[in-house]
């Protein structure tokens, strides 16, 4: 009976040894490749560059995912700190590997240029930001793309001319016609048509994507544009052109810059409500090739503060009066210049010791004697009591001096290429129309005449029939 019991209990031990044996082997056979599995897909999520600013949440927004799965991926256990320069792996990305960084649309770029540019999809791009609509794709806003070192960019642009073929500029250019039409994504030779804007294989990536390889710049900011500020469109060509422009509803008017470009310098309103607002350019080459092109640019809020104006003179409200003193103020700024009379940065118009001495800053929301605030400011308060000295800011030619009933005493001085400055409630006035002034030279005196609660000079600059933040002018040269 024991030899029988011993029996049995050797037979279960064998067997439980086998048992474990075999789950030791399985253990060994699955583990392993559980974790290589998890390191593979680990491996193929695409890696995005924390940007200055960013968020958990406005991260995982971005790209469509939870902030739960962004967080467990990347090991984060305080969801509120993140740094920029951070790469953070991103989930549900399917297909998609590499690495992803944040840059600023320029003005001249569409969704099939950026494409041919990176070398990426177009399918891929619109993913990755969630773009339904080419519209979207705006001057100033921010883009997602996939990361590529300069060899891994697309070269410098060739524009195919009327009648002529892809397998033409193919050899003109040294290359075959199925490596043009590769990495311009064409389905095939057919699809190239006549202005359409082709990438080259090799170095030299630089200029707008949509315009021809002539012109080799174009600067429009600084993007996004603001309210009420000064905005500086500039374009560089390797031969001479003709270019006009449209900003909303009203022409941009070009000018040859000393350094060759052309330049055109344009105020956006301080009401103008944020948005994204065309802006267009047209022309042609020297050598007779037409360009043009429209793109949609992001204006942003500028931030101004509101103000109550009490105590002011109703007649310098009445619409009656003021509408028409508008009109002859505006008319005054409509002659555009070609030469640019001024140089460098504009000087203060007071003395310096009232710099930084701004009762009312330009661009406030204002309401006059309880009312809407249907008003802006529309220039920039200095102190100053009556009699105190008002100086040009820079070299240009008088073009209005006299009484008015909303603005008092009243100096507007032509700069050249669409700026002008004007100076309002004086005491007196120093110069006379058709005078030409330099910087620093005496033009007036402080008073307190017209739509005033006390002396001070209210001092105005205009770029392109608008009003525009003349502080902006005290801290940098145009163009």
């Amino acid at each position: 009976m024991n030899l029988i019991l011993e029996i049995k209990f050797v037979l279960k031990i064998t067997a439980l040894h086998k048992f474990s044996a075999l789950a030791l082997i399985l253990l060994v056979l699955l583990v392993p490749a559980s974790l290589a599995q998890a390191q593979e897909d680990q491996a193929d999520y695409p890696v995005y560059v924390v940007q200055a600013g960013d968020n958990i949440s406005a991260i995982a927004s971005r790209f469509g995912v939870s902030v739960t799965d962004l967080a467990q991926v990347n090991g984060i256990l305080n969801v509120n700190i993140v740094n920029a320069g951070d790469e953070l792996r991103i989930p549900g990305l399917t297909g998609i590997q590499g690495r992803l960084v944040t840059e600023v649309i320029e003005y001249g770029e569409t969704l099939r240029s950026l494409s041919r540019l990176y070398q990426v999809p177009v399918e891929v791009i619109s993913y990755l930001n969630h773009i339904t609509s080419p519209i979207e794709l705006y001057a100033g806003s921010n883009l997602i793309i996939l990361e590529k070192d300069e060899a891994g960019l697309s070269g410098e642009r060739a524009s195919l001319k009327p009648g002529q073929s892809l397998l033409e500029m193919a050899v003109l250019q040294g290359t075959d016609v199925w490596t043009l039409a590769n990495m311009n994504y064409l389905q095939g030779t057919w699809e190239a048509l006549p202005g359409d804007v082709l990438r080259l294989p090799n170095q030299g990536a630089d200029g707008p994507g949509s315009l021809p390889g002539a012109i080799t710049r174009i600067e429009v900011g600084p993007l996004p544009f603001v309210q009420g500020k000064t905005s500086v469109i500039q374009l560089q060509a390797e031969q001479p052109l003709t270019i006009s422009g449209q900003w909303m509803d009203g022409p941009l008017n070009f000018f040859r810059h000393q350094d060759g470009s052309y330049v055109a310098i344009q105020g956006v309103h301080a009401m103008l409500e944020p948005g994204v607002y065309p802006l267009t350019l047209s022309g042609k080459l020297e050598d007779g090739t037409p360009f043009g092109f429209s793109q949609l640019v992001q204006v942003n809020a500028g931030g101004y503060v509101y103000e109550e104006i009490p105590g002011v003179d109703p007649i310098t409200l009445d619409p009656s009066v003021s509408r028409p003193e508008d009109e002859q103020w505006i008319a005054l700024v409509e002659p555009v210049t070609v030469e640019r009379l001024w140089d460098g940065v504009f000087e203060f118009p007071s003395p310096p010791h009232f710099y930084g001495c701004w009762p009312s800053m330009f661009g406030s929301r204002r309401s006059y004697n309880q009312s809407g605030y249907f008003y802006f400011h529309t220039g920039l308060d200095v102190c100053g009591q009556v009699g105190d000295d008002v100086f040009a800011p820079a070299r240009g030619q008088v073009v209005f001096t006299g009484e008015m009933t909303v603005r008092g005493s009243a100096i507007m001085i032509n700069h050249g290429w669409g700026i002008y400055t004007g100076y309002m409630h004086l005491s007196d006035i120093l110069v006379n129309i058709g005078d030409w002034v330099e910087p620093g030279q005496l033009i007036g005196k402080v008073g307190a005449t017209g739509r005033v609660t006390g002396p001070h000079l209210h001092w105005e600059i205009w770029a392109g029939g608008v009003q525009v933040d003349p502080l902006d002018w005290l801290a940098q040269e145009y163009p």
